[in-house]
């Protein structure tokens, strides 16, 4: 997966928008203003890509103990993201666009029935 794979399958989500809220580096992406997803640009570009998204508490630490290139959300909240390596080759493609999914349905199942409600 390059880097406009993942911000296209991000940003085609529904309400989707894209922010660089911490610098110019870290790439944010948003649903209703909730964080999904996020990626250092640079790391990207150096091939030490990673992703972090956030998971099920219980589904980070399966997926934690069956992959190495999963690991505890880097400068996140440690139960509730993972960070996702994706140039170790560990994982295929479509993992990460599951991984990408969950974490962008775990936000949609947060935000408020108003809200959701607006997404459907």
């Amino acid at each position: 997966m390059n880097i406009e794979e993942f911000r296209n399958y991000c940003i085609n989500k529904k309400e989707v928008t894209e922010h660089f809220p911490f610098d110019d580096d870290t790439l944010v992406f948003k649903v209703c203003n909730k964080m999904f997803a996020l990626a250092s640009l640079k790391r990207w570009e150096s091939g030490d890509a990673f992703i972090n998204l956030k998971c099920d508490p219980d589904y980070a630490q399966e997926l934690r103990a069956e992959y190495e290139s999963i690991k505890p959300g880097y400068h996140m909240h440690k139960r509730l993201w993972n960070s996702v390596y994706v140039h170790s080759g560990e994982l295929a493609i479509e993992q990460i666009l599951h991984l990408i999914d969950h974490s962008y349905d775990m936000v949609i199942k947060g935000l408020s029935k108003k809200l959701r409600d607006a997404l459907n």
